[in-house]
Protein backbone atom coordinates (compact mmCIF):
# COMPACT_ATOMS: atom_id res chain seq x y z
CA UNK A 1 0.00 0.00 0.00
CA UNK A 2 1.07 3.63 -0.32
CA UNK A 3 1.44 5.55 2.61
CA UNK A 4 0.17 9.30 2.43
CA UNK A 5 2.25 11.81 4.47
CA UNK A 6 1.11 15.60 5.10
CA UNK A 7 3.55 17.69 6.85
CA UNK A 8 2.31 21.58 8.60
CA UNK A 9 3.99 24.44 9.66
CA UNK A 10 2.50 27.87 9.16
CA UNK A 11 4.06 29.40 6.32
CA UNK A 12 4.83 26.12 4.63
CA UNK A 13 8.19 27.93 3.06
CA UNK A 14 10.79 26.99 5.86
CA UNK A 15 9.73 24.08 8.23
CA UNK A 16 7.33 21.74 6.57
CA UNK A 17 8.39 21.52 2.52
CA UNK A 18 12.12 20.47 4.35
CA UNK A 19 10.77 17.79 5.82
CA UNK A 20 8.40 17.14 2.90
CA UNK A 21 11.49 16.60 0.56
CA UNK A 22 13.37 14.68 2.87
CA UNK A 23 10.95 12.21 3.53
CA UNK A 24 10.27 12.04 0.32
CA UNK A 25 14.06 11.44 -0.99
CA UNK A 26 14.86 8.84 1.95
CA UNK A 27 11.36 6.91 1.39
CA UNK A 28 12.09 6.80 -2.63
CA UNK A 29 15.87 5.80 -1.85
CA UNK A 30 14.01 3.03 0.22
CA UNK A 31 11.93 2.20 -2.64
CA UNK A 32 9.10 2.39 -0.36
CA UNK A 33 6.07 3.96 -1.60
CA UNK A 34 4.89 7.01 -0.14
CA UNK A 35 3.44 10.04 -0.85
CA UNK A 36 4.75 13.17 0.73
CA UNK A 37 2.95 16.69 0.99
CA UNK A 38 3.03 19.68 2.98
CA UNK A 39 1.07 23.08 3.87
CA UNK A 40 0.46 26.00 6.15
CA UNK A 41 -1.88 27.17 8.53
CA UNK A 42 -1.31 30.67 7.80
CA UNK A 43 0.68 30.17 4.04
CA UNK A 44 2.60 32.53 2.31
CA UNK A 45 0.80 31.15 -0.75
CA UNK A 46 2.65 31.27 -4.12
CA UNK A 47 6.02 32.27 -1.99
CA UNK A 48 9.26 29.92 -2.71
CA UNK A 49 11.29 28.38 -0.26
CA UNK A 50 14.19 31.15 1.14
CA UNK A 51 17.42 30.60 0.00
CA UNK A 52 18.26 29.06 3.48
CA UNK A 53 15.92 26.57 3.16
CA UNK A 54 17.00 25.30 -0.18
CA UNK A 55 20.24 25.01 0.68
CA UNK A 56 19.46 23.32 3.86
CA UNK A 57 17.20 20.77 1.52
CA UNK A 58 19.83 20.44 -1.38
CA UNK A 59 22.57 19.06 1.77
CA UNK A 60 20.29 16.74 3.19
CA UNK A 61 19.47 14.92 0.56
CA UNK A 62 16.15 16.77 -0.38
CA UNK A 63 14.82 17.69 -3.90
CA UNK A 64 13.91 21.54 -3.46
CA UNK A 65 12.24 21.62 -6.82
CA UNK A 66 9.73 24.68 -7.38
CA UNK A 67 8.24 24.69 -4.08
CA UNK A 68 5.40 26.96 -3.37
CA UNK A 69 3.63 27.57 -0.05
CA UNK A 70 0.01 26.22 0.22
CA UNK A 71 -2.53 27.03 2.48
CA UNK A 72 -3.55 23.80 4.90
CA UNK A 73 -7.42 22.79 4.14
CA UNK A 74 -9.69 20.07 5.43
CA UNK A 75 -9.28 17.96 1.98
CA UNK A 76 -5.25 18.04 2.59
CA UNK A 77 -6.03 16.56 6.09
CA UNK A 78 -8.32 13.87 5.23
CA UNK A 79 -6.32 12.55 2.12
CA UNK A 80 -3.61 11.84 4.80
CA UNK A 81 -2.37 8.63 6.70
CA UNK A 82 -0.30 10.76 9.03
CA UNK A 83 -0.33 14.47 9.58
CA UNK A 84 2.97 15.59 11.12
CA UNK A 85 3.83 19.16 12.39
CA UNK A 86 6.61 21.86 13.07
CA UNK A 87 4.87 22.42 16.31
CA UNK A 88 2.37 21.32 19.22
CA UNK A 89 0.44 24.51 17.96
CA UNK A 90 0.06 23.40 14.29
CA UNK A 91 -0.97 19.77 15.33
CA UNK A 92 -3.65 21.71 17.51
CA UNK A 93 -4.63 23.76 14.32
CA UNK A 94 -4.92 20.59 12.53
CA UNK A 95 -7.52 18.43 15.18
CA UNK A 96 -9.14 21.92 15.47
CA UNK A 97 -9.78 21.73 11.48
CA UNK A 98 -10.42 17.89 11.46
CA UNK A 99 -11.36 16.45 15.09
CA UNK A 100 -11.13 12.82 13.79
CA UNK A 101 -7.60 13.48 13.01
CA UNK A 102 -6.21 14.66 15.99
CA UNK A 103 -5.60 10.59 16.82
CA UNK A 104 -3.18 10.60 13.68
CA UNK A 105 -1.24 14.08 14.07
CA UNK A 106 2.00 14.44 16.04
CA UNK A 107 4.29 17.00 15.68
CA UNK A 108 7.84 15.52 13.62
CA UNK A 109 9.90 15.41 17.22
CA UNK A 110 6.83 13.37 19.04
CA UNK A 111 6.60 10.69 16.38
CA UNK A 112 9.88 10.43 15.83
CA UNK A 113 10.74 10.04 20.00
CA UNK A 114 7.50 7.60 19.64
CA UNK A 115 9.11 5.24 17.21
CA UNK A 116 12.63 5.03 18.71
CA UNK A 117 11.23 4.28 22.14
CA UNK A 118 9.11 1.34 20.59
CA UNK A 119 12.17 0.50 18.92
CA UNK A 120 13.71 -0.68 21.84
CA UNK A 121 10.70 -3.36 22.11
CA UNK A 122 10.04 -2.32 25.85
CA UNK A 123 8.43 -4.93 27.66
CA UNK A 124 4.21 -4.35 28.18
CA UNK A 125 4.00 -2.43 24.99
CA UNK A 126 3.05 -2.83 21.28
CA UNK A 127 6.46 -3.28 19.09
CA UNK A 128 7.24 -1.80 16.27
CA UNK A 129 8.44 -5.22 15.00
CA UNK A 130 4.71 -6.81 14.88
CA UNK A 131 4.16 -3.95 12.66
CA UNK A 132 3.39 -5.70 8.93
CA UNK A 133 2.62 -2.79 7.66
CA UNK A 134 2.57 1.38 7.62
CA UNK A 135 -0.83 1.71 9.26
CA UNK A 136 -0.09 -0.76 11.77
CA UNK A 137 3.07 1.23 12.74
CA UNK A 138 0.81 4.63 13.14
CA UNK A 139 -1.45 2.34 14.86
CA UNK A 140 1.62 1.47 17.41
CA UNK A 141 2.59 4.88 17.71
CA UNK A 142 -1.42 5.83 18.60
CA UNK A 143 -1.84 3.11 21.13
CA UNK A 144 1.63 4.03 23.04
CA UNK A 145 1.83 8.01 22.66
CA UNK A 146 1.18 8.21 26.15
CA UNK A 147 3.26 5.88 27.58
CA UNK A 148 5.87 6.80 25.14
CA UNK A 149 5.78 10.51 26.16
CA UNK A 150 7.58 12.00 29.55
CA UNK A 151 6.33 15.44 30.50
CA UNK A 152 10.50 16.29 30.94
CA UNK A 153 10.17 15.94 27.02
CA UNK A 154 7.41 17.45 26.23
CA UNK A 155 9.13 20.76 25.88
CA UNK A 156 11.24 19.09 22.95
CA UNK A 157 8.24 18.90 20.61
CA UNK A 158 8.61 21.70 18.70
CA UNK A 159 10.69 22.95 15.75
CA UNK A 160 12.22 26.20 15.62
CA UNK A 161 10.77 28.83 13.05
CA UNK A 162 13.80 29.84 10.94
CA UNK A 163 11.83 32.19 9.12
CA UNK A 164 13.55 35.58 8.80
CA UNK A 165 16.13 34.58 11.38
CA UNK A 166 20.26 33.99 11.78
CA UNK A 167 21.78 31.00 9.61
CA UNK A 168 22.34 29.57 12.69
CA UNK A 169 18.32 29.29 13.32
CA UNK A 170 18.46 27.85 9.76
CA UNK A 171 21.13 25.22 10.82
CA UNK A 172 19.26 24.22 14.17
CA UNK A 173 15.83 23.69 12.85
CA UNK A 174 17.43 21.62 9.66
CA UNK A 175 19.17 19.76 12.34
CA UNK A 176 16.20 18.56 13.89
CA UNK A 177 14.26 18.11 10.99
CA UNK A 178 16.75 15.54 9.50
CA UNK A 179 17.40 13.61 12.78
CA UNK A 180 13.60 13.34 13.28
CA UNK A 181 12.91 12.31 9.21
CA UNK A 182 15.96 9.75 9.96
CA UNK A 183 14.03 8.24 12.70
CA UNK A 184 10.63 8.24 11.13
CA UNK A 185 11.83 6.93 7.70
CA UNK A 186 13.91 4.06 9.43
CA UNK A 187 10.76 2.71 11.29
CA UNK A 188 8.40 2.55 8.24
CA UNK A 189 11.31 1.45 5.80
CA UNK A 190 11.55 -1.71 8.38
CA UNK A 191 8.33 -2.99 7.28
CA UNK A 192 9.37 -3.66 4.00
CA UNK A 193 12.79 -4.68 4.48
CA UNK A 194 11.91 -7.59 6.62
CA UNK A 195 9.05 -8.62 3.88
CA UNK A 196 6.50 -7.96 6.30
CA UNK A 197 4.38 -5.29 4.77
CA UNK A 198 2.94 -4.57 1.13
CA UNK A 199 4.51 -0.98 1.09
CA UNK A 200 7.28 -1.46 -0.68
Amino acid sequence: MSLSILVVCTGNVCRSPLAEQLLAARFADAGFDATVYSAGTAALVGEPMPVQAVALSTRYGGVPGNHVGVQLTQQLVDAADLVLTASREHRAAVASMVPRAARRSYTLREFARIVQFLEQDPDGFVSLAEASSPLEIIGAVSTNRGFATRPNLAINDDVVDPFGRSSEVYEESGRVIEAAVTAIVRAFTAVSRTGRGDAA
